[in-house]
């Protein structure tokens, strides 16, 4: 990664940009997407916007008229073929608020930082060798108002990670605050038990995951319908499938 766009503008990857009065730094205190893109081409991109203006909704942002979804893309687009036009690769939007204390934020209009690296080319291939998952019990997701949102508070899912690493697991599985499953550091969680596929559901303070979502439909095309329901632990061991 060579460069970023910061508020419309880009600059090389070591310019800084932001102030030690930033909220996004001091609070964590904003919202971030991270997009598929293949070939140049973003992934999902309706499903994503919905998301984040949900979030700034719920986290209470000015929105300004100038921020709109197709202007984001096209900014998003341009710096995918400023940095790596033809090849696949995630590409994040972060938008935090400005400067400020808790109680004496100077605006509430968001900033934004948009990032883009370059992804493996095998990257979503089906994964033949499966992944070894453990329980992470350690910090567990409150069901609110904020746990289906993707917001820049994400230390369950970065202490789970670390976990992970440590214990040498490919992924890790958070639990909500009643001991029940919840997601993963990385995705949503499905299960096939007897041919019946469950998932938890939102109010279980999952992610609103765009795959999991997309999952749903697809799957109901094929009256394959899946039960957005409570699932704990032992669910998930007796399980036939977990993907």
């Amino acid at each position: 990664m060579e460069y970023f766009n910061y508020n419309g503008k880009t600059f090389k990857e070591q310019t800084a940009v932001l102030q030690a009065s930033s909220r996004g730094l001091r609070f964590g205190d904003g919202l971030f997407e991270t997009m598929k893109s293949i070939h140049g081409r973003l992934q999902f991109t309706d499903e994503h916007f919905a998301r984040l203006w949900h979030g700034m909704q719920v986290l209470q942002f000015n929105i300004p008229g100038i921020l709109q979804p197709d202007s984001l893309k096209e900014e998003i687009l341009n710096l995918i073929a400023k940095e790596r036009p033809s090849a696949n690769g995630a590409d994040q939007y972060r938008l935090f608020r400005g400067n400020g204390g808790l109680y004496d934020a100077v605006n509430h209009t968001p900033n934004y930082v948009i990032q883009t690296w370059p992804l493996p080319e095998e990257s979503g291939a089906w994964n033949s060798n499966g992944l070894v998952l453990g329980i992470y019990g350690d910090v567990k997701k409150s069901c609110d108002v904020l746990s289906n949102l993707k917001h820049n508070n994400f230390l369950p899912y970065v202490m789970a990670a670390m976990h992970a690493k440590n214990e040498k697991w490919n992924d890790a599985v958070l639990l909500n605050t009643s001991g029940r499953i919840c997601d993963s550091t990385i995705a949503n969680i499905f299960i096939i038990k007897d041919d019946l596929v469950s998932t938890p559901a939102l109010a279980e303070g999952c992610i609103a995951g765009i795959m999991r979502k997309n999952m749903i439909q697809q799957l109901a095309k094929i009256n394959q319908h899946v039960f957005e329901t409570e699932l704990t632990v032992d669910d998930l061991l007796a399980a036939d499938e977990v993907f």
